[in-house]
């Protein structure tokens, strides 16, 4: 029986997937690095700090520990200002009516995202405080697909794993589910999510009995 549904963040409720690659770019181009949207790709689901790694695989020269989390911190104030073009139009669309409905048949939810500026995403798009928990990129030490993200986010609903569905766009997010002994429901097409048995392009094609049945059946 599943009495609570963990949502991904980016790609699932909202889409900041260009904002990210836009700063990511800039970033590369100003230290002279290859980087466009196929390396973009690899990024999903995965920390800022493992996203640097990604992104320097093509640099000239060796990064020290400083001048990395100095490069981390330039694409964030990059992305953050790129933020602020965000609205309630960004959300993406059937995200506020399933929270919404999950709500009214008292299934709990939560947001999880790797995200360390999910909070002000959320508060941008006017889904802040619309879900139970909330866990973010400030939260946790491990990235996907290591499962302690929703581990934490079931945690706070004060549900065990096994009573919890996943909603993920991320190969990486999909195989942090199942490590954390969830059931996992993807967002997203066959050839992006190979091996998701339940799976729709967005959360507006799918609708609440969909979701928790997927849950009850893996």
């Amino acid at each position: 029986m599943i009495e609570g549904v963990i949502f991904d963040l980016d790609g699932v409720l909202v889409s900041t997937d260009e904002l990210h690659y836009q700063a990511w770019k800039r970033l590369a181009d100003e230290e002279g690095i290859h980087f466009d949207r196929r390396i973009n790709h690899r990024l999903r689901g995965v920390s800022r700090m493992q996203s640097l790694e990604i992104l320097l695989e093509r640099a000239a020269r060796r990064y020290s520990p400083t001048e990395k989390t100095a490069l981390a911190e330039r694409k964030n104030a990059t992305y953050r200002r790129l933020l602020e073009r965000l609205s309630g139009d960004d959300a993406l669309p059937g995200a506020r009516e399933m929270l919404r409905e999950l709500a009214g048949r008292g299934v709990k939810t939560a947001i999880a995202s790797a995200s360390r500026n999910a909070p002000a995403i959320l508060q941008r798009v006017g889904l802040a405080g619309q879900a139970d928990a909330l866990v973010d990129g400030n939260d946790v030490t491990r990235s996907k697909p290591d499962p302690e993200i929703f581990l934490l986010a079931a945690e706070r609903l004060d549900l065990p794993p096994r009573a919890c569905l996943v909603v993920e766009d991320a190969a990486a997010g999909i195989e942090a589910g199942r490590r954390a002994g969830m059931a996992v429901f993807g967002i997203g097409t066959p050839d992006r999510l190979p091996g998701v048995e339940h799976l729709a392009e967005s959360l507006a094609q799918v609708t609440v009995e969909q979701l928790l049945a997927a849950g009850q059946t893996g």
